[in-house]
């Protein structure tokens, strides 16, 4: 991925012989619930999309089918409205969305329905909240990022306008607050935004927003600036980025474990070769 999306040269390498991706493709159905953190199918479909594993994959497919039988037994429960505005966390369907696009699954009308439902979903102000507590003022970035990132998925894999004009309306959200700014104050709204982590799974970052922003065509828009000064501040002298506090916990732990080492410190892989993504789309 690096060749191609930095240097522009071609490649032949056979992804599924990785050992990362083998790791995410065995046993991906063995937790009794898909979204168990980290090791459920959920995660890894996610991780193996972000990885390119090819469309039509067999255990991919497998994966994506159990996460997506148990979004549907739980939409057979109907959404939270709260103030007429729909308490739904957005990043758990996103995620499954993107993934299932990816893998070629956009035309399941399971897949269709996830879609719809984030469209119909859709805070006005661009995002997506799950805090039934929450005033209706503001969406959650956290539900938000994802959300954005499977609605353009599945425009790339249908076509279907909808789903591009919802996810544009999810990266303005962004671009209003700068990306990680308070709009009343100018501030921070949270530090740990400020250092990405991998994988995200459902948290909002200054780089994964960047990535989503580049993948909708906002990648150059001005108000990304400041985060993207704070992205290159962050750059190692050796041309890399380090990992920040990573989500999940040391394989075979009792606490979050992962299925694989994605590096839980110095210079990381995938925030690198994201970040170096990110500020080329911005033409730096």
């Amino acid at each position: 991925m690096a060749r191609r999306d930095l240097l522009g040269e071609e490649h032949a390498e056979d992804v599924l012989s990785g050992a990362i991706v083998s790791r995410l493709l065995t046993d991906a159905c063995a937790d009794r619930r898909a979204y168990k953190k980290w090791t459920g199918a959920h995660w890894r479909i996610v991780s193996l999309a972000e990885l390119e594993v090819p469309a039509q994959e067999p255990r991919a497919v497998a994966a994506a089918e159990y996460d997506l039988a148990e979004i549907m037994r739980s939409l057979k429960y109907g959404v939270a409205v709260i103030d007429g505005l729909v308490r739904r966390c957005g990043s758990i369907e996103g995620n499954t969305l993107g993934a299932c696009s990816r893998f070629g699954m956009a035309a399941d009308p399971r897949v269709q329905r996830l879609a719809e439902g984030l469209i119909e979903w859709q805070w006005p102000d661009g995002g997506w909240n799950c805090d039934r507590s929450a005033s209706g003022r503001r969406s959650s970035f956290h539900e938000t990022h994802a959300a954005a990132w499977g609605l353009h998925e599945y425009y790339r894999a249908t076509g279907e306008a909808a789903a591009r004009d919802a996810a544009l309306r999810a990266g303005e959200l962004f671009l209003e607050h700068r990306l990680f700014r308070s709009l009343a104050t100018g501030e921070v709204i949270n530090p740990r935004w400020l250092r990405p982590s991998y994988p995200p799974y459902w948290h909002y970052d200054i780089l994964q927003a960047l990535l989503v922003l580049s993948r909708l065509g906002l990648g150059k828009d001005e108000r990304a600036t400041d985060a993207l000064d704070e992205l290159e501040r962050r750059r190692r002298p050796d041309g890399r980025w380090n990992a920040g506090t990573p989500w999940w916990g040391p394989l075979g732990g009792n606490r979050t474990p992962e299925v694989v080492d994605w590096g839980r410190s110095g210079p990381n892989e995938m925030i690198t070769l994201n970040a170096l993504r990110v500020l080329k789309a911005a033409g730096r």
